[in-house]
C-alpha cells in the first residue's frame, strides 16, 4: 500500500513538466544579478504583489527573518500573534539574528484583536523598547490554515502607519487565502511594507520563497540575504520551478481546500477527535485529541504503521494538510484508515 502523506504541503514534489522547465532554465550568476530566470521570477512576484521589487530566497524562514532584520534595530520589540510561525517555528531567529524581543498576543483563529495590538505598542519613552514592527500571518498555519480577514488587516495597517510602525506579512500560504476569498495578492499586499510568499508548499516547487517591498527595502534585504548565507549563483534552475508553479498551480489550490473539508467532515465523527469546523478554511485540519485515550505521539505512530502520515499540531493536537500530491480518493482512504485506527485505540485505551 502506498503512503498517504498528509504531514504538510511541503512534501509535494515537482511534476515532470516542472522538472522539464527546470532543466531548460536559462541561468547566470544571481550574486551579480545576472540570472535571467531569477530576475523574471522576482519581477513576476513584484507585479503580482503590486510592489516595486522582490527578492528570491532559499526558504520561508530566511525570508521572514530577513524582513524582520531590515525593519528593526537591536533592542527593539515586535508584535506578533502567540501561535505565529515567526515566533514558534523559526528557531528563535528573531532573537538570534535581529536581537529583538517579541510581544505576543493571543488571537482567535490567528487574528489579533486590534484593541490588544494598541495596548502592546510601547510609549515612546527612553527606558522602554521601541515597537518597530507588527507581523501578521495569512493563512495562519497553527490556527488551522485560517484566513486573516481583509477588514482586520486594513485596521491593523492603518494603526501601524498612524504610529509609524512597519508591518510585515508572513504570506507563506497567501496563495491559499487568495484562492479561498477571491481577493488578489496585490490587494492583500497593499497593506504591508513587506510580504513573504512561499513557492514550495501548495504550489509544488521544490525550493524557495520571495519577499517584496519598495526598492530601498529590497536593496537592504539583499545585503542581509547574503549575510545570512542565502546568496546563490545559478539559481535559475530553482527559480524556473517557482515560475512554473505560479503559472500552473495557483488556480488548483481550491481543490486542496475541498479535500480538507472532506477530510474534516469524516474525522469530526471519529471517537476521541474534536475539530473546530470554523477553522477549516483552506488546506489544513487541526484535530484536538484532548479527549482521546491515546497520546498524540501514539496516534501518529499507529497511523504511520498503516501508511498514513500526519504531524504534530497545537498542544494535544495533530495536523493534516491536503495538497496536490494526495488525490480525493486518497483523502477518502485516509479518513477510513484514521477512523479504524482510532476506534481500535479507543477500545484498547
Amino acid at each position: 500500500m502506498s503512503i498517504i502523506d498528509l504531514r504538510s504541503d511541503t512534501v509535494t514534489r515537482p511534476s515532470p513538466a516542472m522538472r522539464q522547465a527546470m532543466a531548460q532554465a536559462d541561468v547566470g550568476d544571481d550574486i551579480f544579478g545576472e540570472d535571467p530566470t531569477v530576475n523574471r521570477l522576482q519581477e513576476t512576484v513584484a507585479q503580482l504583489l503590486g510592489k516595486e521589487a522582490a527578492l528570491y530566497l532559499p526558504s520561508g524562514s530566511m525570508a521572514n527573518q530577513v524582513c524582520i532584520k531590515v525593519h528593526t534595530s537591536a533592542g527593539d520589540e515586535i508584535i506578533a500573534e502567540k501561535d505565529c510561525h515567526v515566533f514558534n517555528y523559526e528557531t528563535a531567529g528573531i532573537a538570534f539574528l535581529s536581537s529583538v524581543q517579541v510581544h505576543t498576543i493571543i488571537g482567535q483563529h490567528g487574528v489579533m484583536p486590534l484593541s490588544e495590538i494598541k495596548k502592546a505598542i510601547r510609549p515612546k519613552l527612553y527606558y522602554m523598547p521601541r515597537t518597530s514592527l507588527i507581523c501578521l500571518e495569512n493563512t495562519h498555519n497553527r490556527a488551522g490554515g485560517t484566513i486573516y480577514p481583509i477588514e482586520e488587516i486594513k485596521s491593523v495597517s492603518d494603526l501601524a502607519r498612524n504610529e509609524r510602525i512597519k508591518i510585515h506579512l508572513d504570506g507563506a500560504r497567501l496563495w491559499n487565502a487568495c484562492a479561498a476569498t477571491g481577493i488578489s495578492p496585490k490587494e492583500y499586499a497593499s497593506y504591508f511594507d513587506s510580504v513573504s510568499v512561499c513557492l514550495s508548499k501548495g504550489l509544488g516547487a521544490p525550493v524557495g520563497s520571495v519577499i517584496a517591498g519598495d526598492r530601498a527595502f529590497v536593496d537592504v534585504a539583499r545585503h542581509f540575504r547574503k549575510l545570512f548565507g542565502g546568496g546563490m549563483r545559478q539559481a535559475g534552475v530553482l527559480a524556473a520551478a517557482g515560475l512554473y508553479a505560479l503559472e500552473h498551480n495557483v488556480q488548483r489550490l481550491s481543490e486542496d481546500h475541498t479535500k480538507a473539508v472532506r477530510l474534516a467532515d469524516t474525522l469530526a465523527t471519529v471517537p476521541g477527535f474534536s475539530i473546530d469546523r470554523s477553522s477549516v478554511q483552506t488546506n489544513i485540519v487541526i484535530i484536538d485529541v484532548t479527549k482521546a485515550k491515546a497520546q498524540p505521539s501514539d496516534i501518529l505512530s499507529a497511523l504511520k504503521k498503516e501508511n498514513v502520515l500526519l504531524s504534530a499540531g497545537n498542544y494535544m493536537g495533530i495536523r493534516a494538510v491536503t495538497h496536490m500530491d494526495v488525490s480525493q480518493d486518497e483523502v477518502a482512504s485516509a479518513g477510513e484508515i484514521i477512523t479504524k485506527v482510532m476506534e481500535k485505540l479507543e477500545r484498547n485505551g
